[in-house]
């Protein structure tokens, strides 16, 4: 009994090792700065009833066009859904891998019905007899080229599908994240093509009306034809930049619709006024953005899954060991087929070396090591981007913050000088080209006053992005388990009794 204790003890006895370096998280390229270069002096830090995040990340913006939009990404957007299939291919390959930890059992059954012959040769003629026929009952389970895992090469190759399955939740997460941004930024685009479309609508109302007034002078002789033929210039110029506006807010319309997975034709966005504040974000310290960058988070796990790979080379140096048994019963009678002198077992190991392979192995172990030092590299180059975006998006909030405030002094002049100067026309006190040149100057000013919103809109969107979008690492599942991410169900192909079974056997 003792034996037979240790006999099924052994494989786990054995298999207590695992070669190979443990995974320890490397630092940055350079020590994490204490802030960010480019928060500029007093930062005003959001309050509870200002531009606090109550919600997704794109709350902040207080519209609920948006809003809706965004609910839809998750659901519809056929980038996330490649991504979140990417996710659970990942995770399947772990159970997959855990599974030959274990040893792969087979059932065999038979049922013989045979007859022998007997047979003898006298003066010259042959006689015959035959035996009873008899029925042979076989019933058996096997057990065939079972690896034990001594040196620890499946379970570094569990390690490092684990890691790997974990690098993709990040990879999903990115996408999401990816997406949404870039539906909020073709949003605002399009609602400053809106905003856009009421300047020039209400600019050629005026320049209609200009026009009149030109047109009237000329009739009774104190406006001349270039001033008629120059107001008739800028009217339909002003018209042709109306309709170009037109193309874009459709192209971006479009690019909406195709973000959260619906033919172009079957969706429309109707046109309202941008009141959209550019909201206050706040950055987290730098040190932070190391652990709510998905992509970062990504980088890092596949570091971990590099590292095990090192332990799964190393692995091919030591031998393998390999059992097989099997064990059943045989006999002739259905009745006596568990009896005791009916049954029949073995159990047989082999142990197998590479003794020459011409460095084969010694490759492979540098190919590992190489593996992980581009990943390493990958991990610190991705950091480092992600600190560039972040100060890249903090200088442009701050610097467009101040061209703001100037443009909006400049519209304010243009619109003074404007209604100056159409007042000496009326007196006829300047000529007509005097007009032309502030009315474009004018529109010109307001037409920037718009990029400028717009540009500040999607300066905070990609800041957001660039922050993270609120997500944090611990969002990634600990085992690489889809079921522990927040994901869309998918249909399961699998049997009922298959499906039944998972439940109570997690590894199945």
């Amino acid at each position: 009994m003792r034996a037979r204790v240790a006999l099924l003890l052994l494989p786990l006895i054995l298999s207590a090792c695992e070669v190979g370096p443990d995974y320890v998280r490397p630092p940055p390229a350079s020590p994490t700065p204490a802030a960010f270069k480019e928060v500029p002096d007093g930062w005003k830090v959001a309050q509870p009833n200002d531009a606090m995040n109550r919600g997704p990340w794109w709350a902040v913006y207080k519209d609920p066009v948006l809003d809706d939009l965004e609910r839809q990404v998750n659901i519809n957007n056929q980038t996330i859904k490649a991504s979140e299939a990417a996710f659970r291919q990942a995770s399947a390959i772990i159970r997959e891998a855990r599974a030959e930890l274990f040893p792969v059992i087979t059932g065999s059954s038979s049922v013989t019905r045979s007859q022998q012959g007997t047979g003898s040769i006298s003066t010259g003629s042959f006689a015959s007899g035959a035996g009873e026929p008899h029925t042979r009952y076989s019933f058996a389970g096997a057990v065939s080229n079972w690896e034990i895992d001594l040196w620890g090469q499946i379970r570094r190759q569990v390690e490092s599908d684990v890691a790997t399955a974990q690098a993709t939740a990040g990879d999903l997460a990115s996408a999401q994240l990816s997406a949404q941004a870039q539906l909020a930024t073709a949003y605002f685009e399009l609602r400053t093509d809106d905003e856009l479309k009421r300047l020039l609508e209400a600019t050629v109302e005026a320049y209609a009306r200009s026009l009149k007034i030109t047109n009237n002078k000329y009739a009774v002789g104190t406006a001349a034809r270039s001033d008629v033929a120059q107001a008739q210039t800028q009217l339909d110029t002003t018209r042709a930049q109306l309709i170009a506006v037109g193309v874009t807010r459709a192209q971006f319309e479009h690019a909406i619709a195709v973000l959260i997975g619906k033919p172009p034709a079957d969706f429309s966005i109707a046109p309202v006024v941008l009141n959209t504040q550019v909201p206050v974000i706040p950055p987290d310290m730098p040190s932070a953005l190391l652990e709510r960058r998905p992509d970062i988070a990504a980088a890092e796990r596949r570091i971990a899954s590099a590292n095990a790979q090192i332990g799964v080379a190393i692995s091919g140096y030591y031998p393998n060991l390999t059992l097989n048994g099997t064990y059943g019963w045989q006999g002739d009678a259905l009745s006596q087929r568990f009896a005791p002198s009916s049954r029949v077992w073995s159990v047989g190991a082999s142990l197998a070396e590479t003794i020459f392979d011409a460095g084969s192995r010694h490759a492979q172990v540098d190919v590992a090591r190489a593996a992980y030092d581009q990943s390493v590299a990958n991990y610190r180059q991705t950091v480092l981007i992600a600190f560039e975006q972040v100060e890249d998006n903090l200088a442009q909030l701050r610097i467009l913050e101040q061209q703001a405030e100037v443009q909006t002094s400049a519209v304010q002049s243009a619109e003074l000088a404007l209604r100056l100067i159409l007042n000496q026309y009326l007196a006829g006190t300047v000529d007509y080209t005097t007009v032309v040149t502030a009315q474009a100057a004018a529109l010109s000013n307001e037409q920037a006053a718009l990029t400028i919103t717009q540009n500040r809109l999607t300066a905070s969107v990609a800041l957001v992005q660039a922050l993270g979008g609120g997500w944090d690492a611990s969002q990634i599942p600990p085992n690489g388990d889809e079921r522990e991410v927040n994901i869309a169900p998918t249909e399961d192909a699998r049997p009922t009794w298959v499906r039944w079974v998972s439940k109570v056997l997690p590894w199945w």
